[in-house]
């Protein structure tokens, strides 16, 4: 939720439960801990969008800084 690359924290892990969220190519938990340079996959209904983890951030994060946590993929 803090990279904004899905809006809501509970929408977030309905689609982790899902199965939808893949974490270096396995299945995630909405608890999962990320590290820098993990490859997250996020199936949507229409695409899916394949990140790379450039900073783990440690607080709240602000709309400006977002997009520089990850860089994607495809």
């Amino acid at each position: 939720k803090v990279s904004r690359l899905i809006k809501r924290r509970t929408v977030a892990n309905d689609v982790s439960d899902m199965g939808r969220v893949l974490v270096n190519g396995t299945p995630a938990k909405p608890a999962k801990q990320l590290k820098e340079n993990d490859v997250i996959t996020i199936e949507y209904a229409n695409r899916n969008v394949t990140v790379r983890v450039l900073k783990v951030p440690t607080g709240n994060v602000s709309v400006q800084e977002a997009p520089t946590l990850y860089e994607v993929v495809e």
